[in-house]
């Protein structure tokens, strides 16, 4: 064989690899209205940076008639490539072939990728599409999975781990994006769910589609185990993307610098009407947010879920931080069992890739009831109270409004390690509002009063007089200055900077034992 023939030989081998399923698999794919799996790396990365590995691997299955069934680089797409010219590592399930099922090969090339991530620090990027375990291959699928899993486990914390739901996710395969970072849905083409609906008919003999029971919509309103969801899968991929830029590429790489415009010392007048006088009246810390960081841009996480907590990231003076804000347009900004959850798992995911955070407070208190009670908020409450103690990153906290009671101590205070406690003139931090003070502490004056409703009044005036304000914290130093909310902005660039060569650390232990 001649060197031309040779690498013809090649060409055709690449091509027949390319191909995945073949024609008429892809051509039923975009039917569906979904992309290929390497159609979906083109979009994903930088236009030509994609290099793929294993493009020859086969499985190695004879049961089943299956070695009459050969496809060049198997049910998945492994390799790198950059985005915004930074590395990272892709793995993309071919639903052309077998389904996008995972079999022992296919499992090897996502290993690899995963150590090859995990040695060169940067990201790794799952793009899922999988009918799910081979049944032909048996208990070596479901090794497969179990090697994946670790993997994922080990990485945790140490590399950037995204998935995105592309199309099925089911069974033992929701388990590998369950224990990455953060996971992208597509409206209407992407499910996840333990068990389908012909398993639920047949166990609880509920009838459900699969989008009622594991679509984008349910999993970033409901579950809360979608962090973004996004109407396409072009979108989908551009909101990767998006979030890789707020993102390093490990552990023991700063943020990036992402140049900006915006004035350091800007300050905006609009932010000293924006709290309302009435103090039980709402308002929107989005608005507040976006006034605050760099041109206005935030990247919300979780933005359907448990809205009366708000996280995401954005850049102050060019450095990313993340935001975890109480929300009084949703529920008076309580704290509830979702919302304690939402916000401790995005403070440890700040925490573990030094990422600044900042809290915007207005809480009045944890939600009562008994629901709440029964499902567990004292130990969700501590998830949040945890996250917020282990951290070591600069923290730094705004009280806007209402501060009281637990929640106070929760939401990132100074006597949890907080570095910086600044407060508007409007915060009122106390054990809890006025109104229920009053009751408990002149329960019996108000009892024997000759007008108990003029007396209470007069009462909740003195109460707001001395509590409603944020000087009693101030001249203690639980609150290290209380400012004008224009001058909200440059006062977290300034803290930022000061903070740069933070070092903190927590007592030796193989890991904490947070309240699960």
């Amino acid at each position: 064989m001649n060197e031309t023939t040779k690498t013809q030989q090649l060409n055709d081998l690449k091509a027949r690899s390319r191909l995945g399923g073949g024609q008429a698999r892809i051509d039923a794919q975009h039917k569906k209205g979904r992309m290929t799996a390497r159609e979906r790396l083109d979009l994903l990365l930088d236009r030509g940076s994609f290099r793929e590995v294993d493009p020859f691997v086969v499985h190695r299955t004879t049961d089943f008639g299956l070695d009459e069934q050969k496809y060049m680089s198997d049910s998945v797409v492994t390799g790198w490539g950059t985005i915004d010219g930074r590395l990272v590592y892709v793995y993309s399930q071919d639903f052309t072939v077998f389904g996008g099922s995972l079999g022992e090969v296919h499992a090897e090339k996502i290993c690899k990728i995963m150590d090859m991530a995990m040695k060169n620090g940067a990201p790794v990027i799952g793009l899922n599409d999988s009918g799910g375990a081979r049944i032909q291959e048996g208990v070596v699928s479901l090794a497969g999975y179990a090697d994946i899993f670790l993997r994922n486990t080990m990485a945790s914390g140490v590399i950037p781990q995204i998935s995105a739901i592309m199309g099925p996710c089911a069974g033992g395969a929701v388990y590998s994006p369950a224990l990455t970072d953060f996971i992208f849905m597509t409206r209407n083409t992407s499910y996840m769910f333990v068990t389908g609906p012909d398993v639920v008919k047949a166990v609880t003999h509920e009838e459900v589609t699969q989008e009622e029971l594991g679509g984008a919509s349910v999993h970033s309103e409901k579950s809360g185990v979608c962090h973004v969801a996004a109407d396409s899968e072009a979108d989908t991929l551009y909101q990767i993307r998006r979030l890789l830029a707020y993102l390093p590429q490990n552990n023991m790489e700063d943020t990036p610098f992402v140049p900006t415009s915006d004035d350091p010392l800007r300050m905006d007048d609009e932010l000293n009407a924006i709290v309302p006088d009435d103090p039980n009246k709402p308002y929107d810390i989005k608005d507040l947010i976006r006034r605050i960081v760099d041109d206005g841009n935030f990247y919300e996480i979780h933005e359907n879920y448990a809205g009366n907590i708000v996280v995401g990231f954005a850049t102050l003076g060019g450095r990313s931080v993340g935001i975890v804000a109480n929300q009084p347009a949703v529920l008076a900004g309580v704290l509830d069992i979702a919302a304690s959850e939402k916000g401790a798992r995005f403070v440890r995911f700040c925490d573990a890739f030094n990422i600044p955070i900042i809290t915007f407070e207005d809480v009045p208190g944890f939600l009562p009831g008994t629901n709440q009670e029964h499902h567990g908020i004292i130990r969700s409450g501590a998830k949040l109270l945890y996250a917020y103690c282990e951290a070591t990153v600069p923290k730094l906290t705004v009280i806007t409004r209402k501060a009281y009671g637990g929640a106070y101590c929760v939401m990132s205070s100074k006597h949890i390690r907080s570095d910086l406690n600044l407060a508007w003139p409007t915060a009122e931090i106390a054990v809890m509002g006025p109104d229920g003070a009053v009751n408990i502490i002149f329960r019996k004056e108000l009892e024997n009063a000759e007008d108990p409703i003029k007396r209470k009044a007069e009462l909740v005036a003195e109460y707001k007089e001395k509590f409603a304000n944020p000087y009693v914290a101030a001249s203690r130093g639980y609150v290290d200055d209380v400012i004008e909310p224009k001058e909200t902005r440059p006062r977290l660039i300034n803290a930022l900077a000061m903070l740069s060569n933070k070092r903190d650390t927590n007592p030796a232990k193989k890991h904490g034992n947070i309240p699960l």
